[in-house]
């Protein structure tokens, strides 16, 4: 057995033999905790509504052989003695192994959370997973620069520099596609704060329609006379706009006059006429009937109520219902619309006159 007293790098082989046993054992072990574990959690998060358990097992599934193997290599060294600078290399591999490893559990983290957020989206807003996708897109990309950042610096390589010129290329960059990037963050405003999404009908300034679709530069919208509008997005939120789909119920104002020969009774009796008719009507309130006003050839009413669906096609059924009937009751009260009219008078003069 006296080769085993045999020295390699400053440790015998019996060292060597008893540290590799190590590293097996060692290796076989962490991969047995790390398939339990991601059973366990599975089979945990398949019964729990936290996404805690099921980031655990995204993170966990991205956990590589390699730095099992890398953790298990690093316990068993502690059985042997190794030089100062073999030791340092080491440690510098074990660090650089790490955040690599970091870098796959964040990535897993960002997919997970992006995953959850995009399925919740699409069931209310089909146009939000192409901004999404761009939104981990550059987390990842950012992520990783840190990443690379972070293995320079650990190899030695002075990043100062490096940083410093990416900051004024990017600087550069950012102010050669200002506009570009301007409808980038436009569009992420829109997925994030949702001011419309798709099938809303909206009004932006004088032109109104259906938005179709949003983009990550531009938001299409289809108008009511068929074609289409497009808009750039930093644009569009610089606008002022309506959104009609996300009101509630629909606020009613119209007008009417009748003629300034009805009797004092009659013209009493119009405002309960109105009330009844609107009172009558489905998915209507009333809010208010008055006498407005003395025109220049109506006595003026004004009328205010809401239409408590804001479809506007069921609000022109009921306006028409309402019209209807009023003609109708007015005609057996005997009371007259008004409509532009003058009358003369003239004074004769003309006694004496030849």
């Amino acid at each position: 057995m006296g080769f085993l007293e045999k020295v390699y790098l400053g440790n015998t082989l019996q060292n060597w033999l008893v540290a590799l046993g190590m590293m097996v054992v060692a290796f076989a072990v962490l991969k047995i905790i790390h398939r339990v574990a991601i059973s366990r959690l599975s089979k945990l998060a398949a019964t729990t509504e936290t996404p805690i358990d099921d980031l655990l097992v995204s993170m966990l599934k991205q956990t590589k052989w390699l730095i099992l193997l890398i953790a298990s290599a690093y316990m068993a060294s502690y059985a042997i003695t190794l030089k100062p600078s073999i030791m340092a290399v080491w440690q510098k591999a074990v660090v650089l192994i790490l955040i690599l490893q970091g870098g796959l559990w964040a990535g897993a983290g960002i997919s997970f959370s992006l995953g959850r957020t995009l399925q919740k989206q699409m069931d209310r807003d089909a146009s939000s997973a192409t901004t999404i996708h761009l939104l981990g897109f550059v987390a990842r990309l950012i992520l990783w620069v840190i990443v690379l950042l972070l293995v320079l610096d650990n190899l030695g390589v002075n990043i100062t520099g490096l940083i410093a010129g990416l900051g004024i290329g990017g600087i550069a960059v950012a102010l050669a596609v200002q506009n570009i990037l301007g409808d980038l963050l436009a569009s992420l405003s829109i997925v994030l704060d949702k001011p419309f999404v798709i099938g809303d009908f909206v009004v932006v300034d004088t032109l109104s329609g259906t938005v179709e679709h949003i983009g990550l530069k531009t938001t299409r919208i289809r108008s009511l006379s068929g074609e289409q509008l497009i808009f750039a997005n930093n644009d569009l939120l610089k606008s002022r706009i309506r959104n009609y789909k996300r009101m509630e119920e629909r606020r009613i104002v119209f007008s009417f006059g009748v003629v300034y020969q009805t009797p004092l009774a009659k013209l009493k009796a119009v405002k309960e006429i109105v009330s009844d008719i609107i009172k009558k009507q489905g998915n209507a309130r009333l809010d208010r009937v008055h006498f407005k006003e003395y025109g220049d050839s109506a006595l003026n009413f004004e009328v205010v109520y809401f239409v408590m669906k804001p479809d506007f096609n069921i609000y022109m059924d009921i306006q028409e219902a309402i019209n209807l009937e009023m003609f109708r009751r007015f005609q057996e009260e005997g009371i007259e619309f008004a409509y532009p009219t003058q009358t003369v008078y003239v004074q004769n003069q003309g006694a004496g006159v030849q």
